[in-house]
């Protein structure tokens, strides 16, 4: 149950600390007091989106909080568990609201998201006011409404799951099939392209090598030259270098016999000429192996020409063009390999298009029966509301059939995300009148009594504990105020019912009256409430009466009225 309610500078409220108690709780006060920023809090408080523009005037921010007390084992109390949010403390919300930053949640002190307050606040009060008039007229919510009254949810989410799977299973075969679609448009052009490399069989760097032997080959006489001068100079002519190399040689080694400090330098000098000489050798070789066939120079040009051709297509480098046959290969074993994943797609479609179907039919059965009940309950409730003779229906609407056969039963009733039908509310208030859509006959009056009446039935399942009812007095008046009253009160024996009224034939039956008024204090507007003390509230009924002129007539009709509702 809500237990407090602070309010500080929002809207036209400066200060304003609300105390609630369980039974059913009045609120009035002239129009424009405040009655309806203090159901704008509340709905803050259960998630609702904050707006900075609901600052109060020449404030920086503004704060909402409350202190709720959660059934144990309730919804509520479970979440809090979950989030390691003790129970005994209750759970203390608190939403600052700031005219430059960014607006805060917290949580039992501690700063949370607008998930986790959602998460919380999902089923701890419900607010029936104009939103939930407006949410009776759609059409599209009318379906959960049957599914709450039911008690489907474990069945909803059984067939949610399974749906979605379904789903799943077909988008994964529809982009298999368009993968395979192309791979097949490709296939030719793929085997072309696995073919041509491997024909040319190119190797890693291969174009590297080959463009070293070709500039060898195109210099082949120019190197023969040099290379046979070099060799001729160093060691084949009259005036080799080796043979002076040789003669120096052995005229330092006579000098080191005869002082051993030469020995180094005969070291050395042995050691130059072999150097010699084996530059000499390696040069000699390197002509041996020299080719000066013009053919291979016409062969390594026509390998690159081919190299440089495959390096367009597929490169830019002889790696690239490799990785891109390992590519290709790759593709084209797992066409075999997408079969194997069509096969197993295929049954798993079958078995999930039967469980879904299968759970489909089982939601229809339980909502055709819940749809008779639902609608039997409506009207006893709308009886007691004084629209005895209105005929309520529950019409269950079967799907129109998908695209896809397989989202779709064998009589072609489509299978959506809650089930093969969609549901309506129709009423007929009048006797001989015939059952229309709610959205296109209920007035007002109709429509709040409808509210109330549904608001009822599904108390008896519904996990929250606060009920907050707004202009539920909307087009009514007389009796039919007072059947509305009655109707809250006996709500009130299993809820914490929170009324606004205009009315004192519903008030009369609050257990506490709250008096909200609003006064100009030091040229500003304030909102002010207090709890009425018994003695008070004939007052506050007679004014709801009869105006600010308030006789003494006027006085005992409404502790009549007090006596009667609480007798």
């Amino acid at each position: 149950m809500l237990s407090e309610l602070a309010i500080r500078n929002f809207a036209i409220i400066d200060d304003l600390t609300i105390d609630f108690s369980r039974g059913m709780t009045v609120m009035s006060g002239e129009t424009g007091a405040g009655k309806s920023i203090i159901i704008q809090a509340v709905n803050l408080l259960l998630g609702s989106r904050a707006d900075s523009r609901m600052i109060r005037q020449g404030h920086s921010s503004a704060e909402v909080e409350a202190l709720f007390m959660p059934r144990a084992g309730s919804p509520a109390a479970l979440a809090m568990e979950k989030n390691d949010l003790p129970l005994d403390q209750g759970l203390h919300i608190r939403r600052v609201l700031s005219a430059t930053g960014p607006h805060r949640i917290y949580i039992n002190s501690r700063m949370a998201t607008a998930q986790l307050l959602g998460e919380l606040t999902e089923q701890l009060a419900s607010i029936a006011g104009q939103h939930a008039h407006q949410r009776l007229l759609d059409e599209n919510l009318h379906l959960d409404m049957l599914d709450d009254y039911a008690g489907l949810e474990k069945e909803k989410k059984q067939y949610t799951a399974s749906h979605e799977k379904l789903l799943s299973t077909l988008r994964e075969m529809d982009n298999l099939k368009k993968k395979r679609a192309r791979d097949e448009a490709e296939a030719d052009f793929t085997a072309f392209q696995i073919r041509e490399i491997e024909e040319a069989g190119p190797k890693e760097n291969e174009d590297e090598e080959l463009e070293a032997l070709r500039k060898r080959l195109r210099h082949a006489h120019t190197l023969g030259q040099t290379i046979g001068l070099v060799v001729d100079q160093l060691y084949e002519g009259e005036d080799a270098i080796a043979g002076k190399l040789a003669m120096l040689r052995k005229e330092v080694d006579k000098a080191a016999s005869l002082d051993p400090s030469l020995n180094t330098a005969a070291s050395d000098a042995e050691a130059l000429a072999l150097r010699c000489e084996d530059l000499a050798g390696h040069l000699r070789q390197y002509l041996d192996r020299m080719e000066m066939d013009p053919g291979l120079l016409d062969q390594v040009e026509s390998r690159l020409h081919l190299l440089t051709k495959l390096k367009k297509k597929y490169g830019p480098a002889l790696k690239d063009v490799l990785a891109h046959r390992e590519t290709l290969k790759k593709r084209h074993m797992e066409a075999d390999s997408m079969e194997e994943r069509m096969e197993e797609l295929k049954k798993e479609r079958l078995a999930l298009y039967n469980e879904t179907l299968k759970l489909a039919r089982c939601l229809s059965e339980k909502r055709s029966a819940a749809a008779l009940t639902m609608a039997t309950a409506v009207e006893k409730e709308l009886a007691d509301l004084c629209m005895a003779g209105t005929r309520f229906r529950v019409a269950l609407l079967p799907l129109e059939g998908g695209s896809s056969p397989w989202m779709q039963d064998e009589k072609g009733q489509g299978l959506g995300e809650n089930g093969s039908e969609s549901a309506r509310f129709c009423i007929a208030p009048n006797v001989g009148e015939t059952e229309n859509p709610l959205s296109k006959i209920a007035s007002g009056g109709e429509l709040s009594r409808t509210v109330l009446a549904l608001k009822t039935i599904l108390a008896r399942n519904e996990a929250v504990s606060t009920i907050v009812f707004d202009e539920a007095d909307a087009g009514i008046g007389g009796s039919v105020a007072e059947a509305v009253g009655k109707k809250m009160q006996s709500l009130s024996r299993t809820h914490q019912v929170i009324c606004i009224t205009h009315l004192a034939q519903i008030a009369k039956f609050g257990h506490h009256h709250l008096h909200i008024a609003k006064a100009v204090e030091g040229g500003r507007t304030r909102t002010r409430i207090r709890l009425l003390s018994e003695d008070e509230r004939p007052g506050e009924l007679a004014r709801m009466l009869g105006g600010a002129a308030i006789s003494e007539t006027t006085l005992a009709h409404a502790r009549e009225l007090l006596s009667e509702a609480h007798a």
